[in-house]
């Protein structure tokens, strides 16, 4: 009868133990807001070093990310057990872009496009020249 009991208990454990596993490699989305991401050229330049970044020192960790540009917004999606949310917005900064509260990477900032600057360095959508719609 201990012998049962105790098989009981130990298989209950494990289950428990892989059920919190699998969950925390749940995919998790993250909304990231950056003030000088607002147009096509802007998102293809950060496509770009995500993809780089994603595949060397992300493990691949982040799995999509979807923009809005009109908002200045990055919607990604990530595996919490492969790459955080300080390493995704260390990423976006390193390629020039702010992230939440962090700012750019100023060196790399400098090299970024004019469109892809903050409104207060001269920079960003002009007036009546939308840049969020994909050229043609």
């Amino acid at each position: 009868m201990k012998k049962c009991l105790l098989l009981i208990l130990l298989s209950t454990a494990v289950s428990f133990a892989t059920k919190a596993q699998v969950m925390a490699n749940r995919p998790v989305w993250v909304t990231i807001k950056s003030a000088n991401l607002h147009c096509w050229t802007c998102k293809e330049l950060l496509d770009r070093y995500l993809l780089v970044e994603n595949k060397s020192n992300m493990d691949n960790g982040m799995i999509n990310w979807t923009y809005n540009l009109i908002n200045g917004e990055i919607r990604v999606q990530y595996l919490p057990d492969r790459v955080n949310i300080e390493d995704i917005r260390t990423a976006m900064n390193n390629a020039g872009f702010d992230a939440d509260t962090a700012k750019a990477e100023p060196s790399v900032y400098r090299k970024l496009p004019l469109a892809c600057k903050l409104a207060a360095d001269g920079g960003g959508p002009k007036k009546g020249q939308p840049c969020h719609i994909q050229p043609n």
